[in-house]
């Protein structure tokens, strides 16, 4: 099994995105930078919610270094598909580099969405949301993830209702739209 060093650069602003339209058909590759410009370019990402055997979710807080979103809690990990590259594939691969864990996935939804960061930069990204269910704890990547816990699903919801952390804008809208979807979860919340 590959294995990742805890502190391994994994991403960079030169990563060339696949550029796709509403419907999910690739346009184009631009730089990552790039994508994130102005108002955004639409994208490719992918997102995974992961679950402890308690049901517990995995929460991060992204390395402060990150150009967007820096500081803020997140879902287990996000980002996005290389050229020529599934996004379950993308997911994996992820999952493996920021967290050091190896994961069957099952694909949730998938959904755009547009967030600005501030005057000079935002995401707009066509974004496929994974689950997975682990039976270990993270081994982090410190150039990814500041710090990370396991948290109670109804503590989740109460946070984000009441805006009480600086949570992701996606993982905002993915949490909530996890809640549509019950029998998926059932398999990834209880042992």
């Amino acid at each position: 099994m590959k294995t990742v060093s805890h502190s391994q650069v994994v991403s960079n602003d030169q990563d060339l995105l696949v550029l796709v339209d509403s419907e999910d058909q690739e346009i184009g590759i631009l730089d990552k930078i790039s994508c994130h410009e102005g108002q955004g370019v639409l994208h490719r990402a992918i997102s995974v919610f992961l679950f402890n055997l308690q049901g517990q979710v995995l929460v991060q807080q992204r390395h402060k270094s990150k150009a967007l979103w820096g500081g803020f809690w997140s879902n287990a990990c996000c980002s996005h598909p290389r050229v020529n590259e599934t996004p379950l594939d993308a997911a994996q691969r992820r999952v493996l580099e920021e967290l050091g864990l190896s994961v069957d996935l099952r694909f949730c939804f998938k959904f755009e969405y547009h967030a600005n960061f501030n005057e000079t930069s935002a995401e707009h990204e066509l974004c496929s949301v994974f689950v997975g269910k682990v039976d270990s704890d993270p081994v982090v990547n410190r150039t990814e993830i500041s710090d990370w816990q396991w948290v109670d699903g109804d503590s989740v919801s109460h946070d984000v209702h009441n805006d009480r952390f600086d949570f992701t804008p996606w993982f905002k809208i993915e949490w909530k739209r996890l809640q549509e979807y019950p029998k998926m979860l059932k398999g990834m919340t209880h042992a």
